[in-house]
């Protein structure tokens, strides 16, 4: 045989994969669905993005090998701002962008031979799928969970256009982290997304095989609250104010009210000589963010209003403020302020000289006299009238059933989670299948109307954002006939959130051809859940949670039997590339870094001392000129320069290098470092592989077959106990996506086949061991394995059913017992896997280094862990 070449073997086992259909999915049998989140088409990959596919492929190998009808599709992510704004910033049309980077990445995937059933590929943009968008729209406003409705929403000036919640980070554009969001009044669509909070909330404890992070996330992000809504009387109206606490106890001790500066009624309430400051307040409020506003070391600000509430439970004046800590989209939008028990309202009454009044203290101690901060623990009720005296749990129920009596308030929930606002003021998107007539209102698309399609607009200035829906433009677009009374009407001009489109798509795989439905319930049914699904942690708040609310929808409908679109999901580490952030000034053991690097590096400082830079793991490097640089992993990206692109590598190293470098580099779930080093041990790897199957290739070939565990013995009966205990450890570890640990387990394989063949030749034993490691091989190095296993087998290799393991030759024949005597080691022994209790300790004491620790001693306690310690306890 040749020497190991991947350009000569990669091409030619990825055509014949491609025309035997090897990952074709076929509903017959066993099944499993492996899907790692599509991606937005942005050009060629890079390995930063190849390391889930590269998870997902193994795994859908893996299971094809043993014996499972696999689904493992592909698809693109191609509607919405991020390729939007990416084809934009190189003035080209979307749609042409979009086109020329799915054949990119496509190239990119296969040259990394990771293998897709790609007779159901779905792209986002295509009417062929986004009709079914249109369709699922319209399905969800019959079932009430659709409407149209005005207020403050989140705007990104950059993207120009609304963001719903979810989208916006710590007050920034998810796509834009320089970019603070603004608050705009506009009238938009919502998903009722809340109708199914509570479902969503509860069904988090069915997903076992989640991460507790992700699903921790979500319910943070749902945020159910217990509480009651209490109604406060307005002096001089009759109208009530309503707000929502969690602690109803507290309720004597409301001293103001505090209404955020969004609320409707913050500027009906203020009087006549308040009234230009409060305007000027809430104009000012308006340009801060959410998350600025919230800071909890920011200094209280706030104006009142000149109106006033009466306390129900005692009806007392209090002063009613507007204050910008206190959010418009939380509650009511409006609290009652009991500052003795929360910190925040402590701070604020401080600053203004409000009235501090303490309801609650602890069980056994009284309060300090003035307060020097809030008290926010449960405790026992004071100053509360005839609740005076509860346990404060007892006292929120006592308060409640009093105001219900009274019509002045009920227990209540609450929820963080709001309704998904889903209109966007974009061009590249799914178009809202909506209908704007003056007689008849908004009527929805008929059905045998859809898809509403997105014109084409060739003038890549027409489409760029204006602060307005860019179809508004477009007359012939826009003006249509009412469907209902044959008038003339408007379509909407907005398109829809591009998570949307994701919030479906593992759907549409399962029937990717269907022009009738969405995906038919038979071909559905025999799909879902996914079994396993693979992508990062970011999404936990957006597409998983949305993907949640989707299939929670169809299972209402009867589209799915499910009602959870993914059984089990890995959230990915990031791949880092090695970064220059630039030069570096040096005087002795400092090390001074640039504005620039100490920005993006996210430090407080820009001296380090040469330990600290060490700490970072981060390296000083010379450049040719002898300059020297600040160099450190950083997240893989192409803007950042660290990218290793996909195409290049491969054509220079090999597909089965790349793979195995990003599955042996680092736990999966952890962040990796490419690097050449790990280039270069990938690629010995192999070629320790390709050598050991090449000098043998003949003399296996004539090898017998068949031969009897049970009379095993020396060099044989090792190398099979090793075989065995590969096959059932690299089993184990691709089940738990360990692939780290599942190639660390073959590399010992590895060195016990070399080992074997210096004391033997090839025979039975060996051609099996030989011919089973190409199997265990074959999910993270699939060419070479191929290959190989050609030289055997006509078939391919994943033709041949995965291996099972011989129980009975796990068992070792002999242990290493550790001798320790008083908790040090003193010696280890081998000895048989059978031996006594008694047998041991003699054995121990037998050892020489031991006899010494012994002499002169007197034995208080033997201890003997079968298989693996003794402890002799001794003293003088």
């Amino acid at each position: 045989m040749s020497k190991y070449n991947p350009h000569e073997i990669e091409p030619k086992w990825q055509h014949y994969w491609k025309e035997r259909g090897l990952m074709k999915a076929r509903e017959e049998g066993k099944k499993y669905y492996v899907l790692e989140m599509f991606p937005y088409p942005s050009g060629d990959l890079h390995m930063g993005h190849l390391k889930n596919y590269t998870m997902g492929d193994a795994l859908a190998r893996f299971k094809k090998q043993q014996g499972y009808s696999v689904l493992h599709p592909m698809g693109w992510d191609a509607f919405g701002l991020p390729a939007e704004n990416a084809a934009l910033k190189f003035g080209k049309h979307p749609a042409e962008w979009t086109k020329g980077n799915i054949a990119k990445a496509k190239e990119s995937l296969n040259l990394m031979g990771i293998l897709y059933d790609w007779d159901r590929e779905v792209t986002t943009c295509t009417p062929d799928y986004y009709r079914w968008n249109q369709w699922i729209f319209i399905k969800m406003y019959e079932a009430g969970l659709v409407y149209r409705a005005g207020g403050l929403v989140n705007w990104c000036p950059k993207c120009q256009t609304v963001l719903a919640n979810e989208q916006v980070v710590e007050g920034r554009c998810w796509r834009h982290e320089d970019t603070l969001v603004e608050k705009k009044n506009l009238e938009q669509w919502y998903l009722k997304i809340t109708a199914y909070a509570d479902r969503l909330l509860d069904d988090l404890d069915k997903l076992e095989h989640w991460p507790e992070k992700v699903k921790a996330m979500q319910r943070a992000w749902i945020g159910r609250s217990e509480g009651a809504r209490v109604l406060f009387g307005l002096e001089g109206r009759e109208e009530k104010l309503e707000v929502f606490t969690t602690r109803p106890d507290t309720l004597f001790g409301a001293t103001f009210m505090v209404l955020a500066p969004e609320h409707p009624l913050t500027l009906e309430l203020a009087t006549p000589e308040r009234r230009a400051e409060v305007e000027a307040y809430v104009r000012a409020a308006q340009l801060k963010s959410e998350i600025e506003r919230q800071a909890e070391d920011r200094e209280k600000t706030g104006v009142f209003t000149g109106a006033y509430a009466i306390n129900p439970v005692n009806g007392q004046k209090v002063p009613i403020w507007t204050a910008d800590y206190v959010l418009a989209g939380y509650g009511t939008g409006a609290i009652m302020a009991v500052p003795a028990h929360d910190q925040r309202d402590f701070e604020f009454a401080k600053k203004f000289g409000l009235e501090i009044v303490p309801v609650i203290k602890p069980v056994s101690e009284d309060l300090p006299e003035p307060l020097t901060e809030a008290y926010s623990d449960p405790g026992v009720m004071i100053n509360s009238g005839e609740f005076t005296g509860l346990a404060s749990e007892e006292g929120k129920k006592k308060i409640v059933a009093w105001l219900e009596e009274r019509g002045l308030g009920e227990a209540a929930i609450t929820y963080r989670l709001r309704d998904w606002l889903i209109s966007r003021q974009r061009y590249w998107g799914t178009p809202i299948p909506m209908i704007h007539c003056e007689k008849c209102g908004v009527v929805p698309v008929p059905e045998d109307q859809l898809p509403v399609k997105l014109p084409e607009i060739k003038d890549v200035e027409q489409i760029r954002p204006q602060g307005k829906s860019p179809l508004e433009a477009h007359p012939d677009f826009l003006n249509t006939t009412c469907p209902k009374c044959g008038g003339p009407a408007r379509r909407d001009a907005d398109t829809m959130d591009t998570f949307f489109d994701s919030s479906w798509y593992y759907l549409r795989y399962t029937d990717a051809h269907n022009d009738r439905l969405p995906f038919a319930r038979d071909k559905a049914d025999y799909w879902m859940a996914v079994d396993q699904y693979i992508g990062g942690i970011e999404h936990a708040v957006l597409h998983l949670l949305y993907s949640r609310f989707f299939t929670k929808f169809f299972h209402d409908q009867q589209m799915v039997g499910v009602d959870e679109p993914f059984e089990r999901l890995f959230t990915q580490g990031m791949v880092m590339g090695w970064t220059d952030f630039g030069p570096v000034t040096v005087s002795g053991e400092k090390v001074i870094l640039s504005e620039e690097a100490r920005i993006e590096l996210e430090l407080d400082r820009k001296e380090l001392g040469r330990e600290e830079v060490k700490k970072m793991g981060a390296e000083l490097r010379e450049d040719p000129d002898g300059q020297l640089h600040f160099w450190k992993p950083a997240v893989m990206s192409k803007s950042r320069g660290n990218g290793v692109m996909v195409g290049p590598f491969v054509r220079e190293q090999g597909a089965d290098i790349a793979r195995v470098t990003i599955l042996f580099a680092a736990p999966p779930e952890k962040e990796m470092v490419w690097t050449e080093e790990g280039v270069q041990g990938a690629w010995r790897f192999l070629n320790r592989v390709w050598r050991r199957v090449a000098e043998d290739v003949e003399a296996l070939a004539k090898a017998p077959e068949i031969f009897d565990p049970a009379r095993l013995e020396g060099a044989d009966r090792a190398l099979y106990r090793k075989l065995n205990q590969t096959i059932k450890k690299v089993t184990a570890d691709v089940e738990g996506l360990r692939f780290n640990t599942a190639i660390a387990a073959l590399m010992e394989l590895l060195n016990a086949l070399y080992d074997f063949r210096k004391q033997r030749g090839p025979n039975a034993v060996y051609k099996s061991a030989v011919l089973t490691y190409l199997q265990l091989l074959a999910p993270f190095a699939p060419h070479i394995a191929e290959e190989l296993w050609h030289h055997f087998n006509e078939n391919s290799v994943f033709d041949a059913r995965w291996p099972g393991y011989d129980e009975a030759a796990l068992a070792a024949d002999t242990i290493t017992l550790v001798v320790q005597v008083n908790g040090k080691v003193r010696a280890r022994v081998e000895a048989p896997a059978d031996i006594s209790q008694e047998e041991a300790l003699e054995l121990a004491k037998a050892q020489e280094n031991v006899r010494r620790h012994l002499e002169g001693k007197q034995i208080v306690k033997e201890i003997y862990v079968p298989g693996k310690l003794v402890n002799l306890v001794v003293r003088d």
